[in-house]
């Protein structure tokens, strides 16, 4: 694949020279165009490869709501049409096997049930069928092959119930985080008519195969036949306890479920052949938060199996071809994401896709490995993008948001280094608009989170609003981040802090050496994880203007005692590491940026979610109480919300507005 980016820093340096001015009357991003941006996801190729239906978003300001409606795009002549009115929680659209009908997750009506449901819409017209009336809601569905019937998820009801709505409510907490209100409740498999009518429970134990607080688990999968169902079997509906699952084989008649052996440390997300008995599955080396994600190909009665993909970069996304000849794959590869077509017999082959177009993992694949996906561009938010075939050069097929392509955008470009222990690093730049080559500008890092995650080209719509101001923005990825292989992603493993650290300011180097950034201008910030490294990097290092801590993790120990990831915080210490034994009690608070608080210097904005089940946000309070009392210049906005990060469109932009303000305000001094 042809891949606009550039290999050097001192390339982008040159490339900027030849950069002209901004016409006067140049518009730049701003919120209120911010606010026209139309989403597109999930889009699905009918069965004869001729439609795409997808999810198409808009936000409503005035009532703080998202509205979904799906759409029906015809790729030969480009036209599109709506196929939903006035309908709440739209999700998951599925053709089904014959592309006659369509399946679709929407919230019930209040007489039935307002829980989210299953619909199925006849495409030769007519009104959608509510195919099902569970009482707690679908998490997750599939077609069965024949088209008659679907395997879906739900949650069940708890044996106690009586007992709970008479307050007898104590649990057991276990493995549960500091949020939990009661104990945690399986999910499981269930069956039912196309045509609605009775659901038929398969599955049933203290086992599960969803999270109470990961939501839905990995896909449902049913063979060829019709015969099985390929799930992810967890040992209960605790995140913390998720590490022990095994991929398992559910009779769709019986109900009897068969474990397959573990082959690998962890594995998931199992998927049949569309046309025999192969499985793939994702498994993880290292662990699931310090390691790729490989394709490991096995078989419904196990065995060893064999790594297909991934073997170097992290695996975002595999699916079949419709006819079972080969799986389509996308990896992370530095600035951008590669998708491969992998025959089971013959060598792989990249997608052409085109320069300038990133490959977003959210896609689906057709006849001859024709793929419709959402991708993005450097100057472009979100389209959904069509190519008939590996070798096809990728084609918007819609326009939602030409009107942002028309703005004076920053300069998008990739800019590698040798970091700390001779890695080969990365990281994204974008240029103020009207940049002139030369002059020395001010820094505004904004680091990724996860760490399991990367910056890569492909608009940001936060990352442009303040470019606008005149300042230079920066992402870099450090050790952690998934796009520089595996050995990279590894790196973080009982190194959480110094070494990112170190990988950061290297990058910062490459800017200041290639005579791009004014060091005594530069403000830090991110979110999540990028909040920790804010937290590490202005207690680290007094070079910082100011700083922005979003749903920070400030201390380890607080964190994996009271967060419902409490193993997952474990992998990146060791599983048999503990803050409170012997021999984790050092690391765990030497990687802690509250054991460093007393050094910072920098004004900071600390922002959260009240009801953050991912970090909590006892974490931010104990920066800001730290900070206060050491006399630094600290604000603290804390919104009423029960996510990790706004969902909800006012609160959403107010966060972006003060995190933008706040930069701007303190590096324009």
């Amino acid at each position: 694949m042809r891949r606009n980016v550039v290999r050097s820093f001192v390339f982008v340096a040159a490339l900027a020279l030849t950069l002209a001015a901004a016409p006067a009357h140049a518009r730049v991003l701003d919120q209120a165009m911010l606010r026209t941006i139309v989403g597109v996801s999930q889009p699905q190729l009918s069965p004869d490869g001729k439609r795409i239906v997808f999810v198409k978003s808009t936000s409503d300001f005035v009532k703080d709501e998202r509205h979904s409606q799906l759409m029906l795009l015809d790729i030969a002549s480009g036209a599109i049409r709506p196929l939903s009115y006035d309908r709440t929680g739209i999700d998951s659209p599925r053709w089904s096997p014959s592309g006659d009908r369509l399946a679709f997750i929407a919230d019930a009506g209040p007489s039935d049930n307002t829980q989210s449901q299953i619909f199925v819409m006849p495409l030769a017209g007519g009104d959608a069928l509510q195919a099902t009336k569970v009482d707690n809601g679908v998490d997750e569905f599939t077609w069965r092959p024949d088209g008659k019937a679907f395997a879906f998820v739900t949650q069940d009801t708890p044996k106690n119930k009586k007992q709970l709505d008479a307050h007898f409510d104590t649990f057991d907490v276990g493995d549960l985080d500091y949020k939990s209100t009661s104990a945690p409740i399986p999910s499981h498999v269930w069956t039912v008519s196309a045509s609605g009518g009775a659901a038929h429970r398969l599955t049933s134990g203290s086992w599960s195969v969803s999270t109470s607080n990961g939501g839905p688990g990995a896909p449902l999968s049913w063979s060829a036949d019709g015969k099985s169902i390929a799930i992810e079997k967890l040992p209960d509906a605790v995140v913390g306890d998720s590490d022990p699952a095994v991929v398992s084989i559910v009779d769709a008649k019986t109900g009897v479920v068969r474990d397959l052996p573990r082959q690998r440390p962890y594995s998931t997300s199992a998927t049949f052949s569309p046309s025999g008995n192969d499985l793939v599955a994702t498994w993880f080396p290292h662990g699931a938060f310090n390691s790729n994600p490989y394709l490991w190909l096995t078989t419904a009665a196990g065995g060893p199996g064999t790594v297909i993909g991934g073997t170097e970069h992290a695996v975002d996304f595999n699916t079949w071809t419709p006819d079972g000849s080969a799986l389509v794959y996308a990896d992370e590869n530095g600035a951008l994401n590669d998708l491969w077509y992998a025959p089971l017999h013959g060598t792989p082959s990249k997608y052409a896709l085109g320069a300038g177009v990133n490959f977003g993992g959210d896609a689906t694949v057709g006849p001859g490995g024709a793929v419709a996906f959402a991708g993005t561009s450097p100057d472009e938010p979100e389209e959904i993008y069509y190519a008939s075939s590996p070798g096809a050069v990728a084609r918007p097929l819609t326009h939602y948001n030409a009107s942002i392509a028309k703005l004076q955008l920053g300069e998008m470009r990739e800019v590698r280094w040798t970091g700390p222990g001779g890695y080969k690093e990365d990281g994204i730049v974008i240029l103020p608009p009207g940049y002139i080559a030369g002059r020395r500008y001010p820094l505004a890092l904004v680091v990724h989170g996860g760490p399991q995650s990367g910056s890569e080209l492909g608009f940001a719509s936060l990352e442009q609003l303040i470019a606008a101001h005149g300042i230079v923005v920066f992402e870099p990825n450090y050790r952690g981040s998934t796009n520089l292989g595996d050995a990279y992603q590894h790196a973080i493993y009982r190194d959480t802090g110094v070494g990112p650290g170190k990988d950061v300011m290297a990058g910062v180097a490459t800017l200041d050496k290639a005579g791009v950034i004014d060091t005594s201008r530069m403000c830090v910030t991110g979110w999540s994880y990028g909040g920790y490294m804010t937290t590490w990097l202005e207690s680290h290092y007094d070079v910082w203007k100011c700083a922005m801590a979003g749903a920070a993790l400030t201390d380890w120990v607080a964190d994996y005692t009271i967060s419902f990831y409490q193993k997952g915080d474990a992998d990146f210490f060791g599983q048999t590491s503990s803050p409170w034994t012997d021999n984790g009690w050092d690391i765990w608070r030497d990687q802690s940026p509250i054991a460093s608080v007393q050094n910072v210097k920098a004004p900071t904005l600390i922002m959260g979610d009240v009801g953050d089940p991912n970090v909590p946000i006892y974490n931010s309070y104990l920066w800001y109480t730290a900070l206060r009392d050491q006399g630094v210049d600290v604000q603290f906005y804390a919104y009423p919300r029960n996510t990790h990060f706004p969902g909800d469109p006012v609160g959403a932009e107010g966060v972006d507005k003060r995190w933008v303000d706040w930069i701007v305000s303190h590096l324009s001094k």
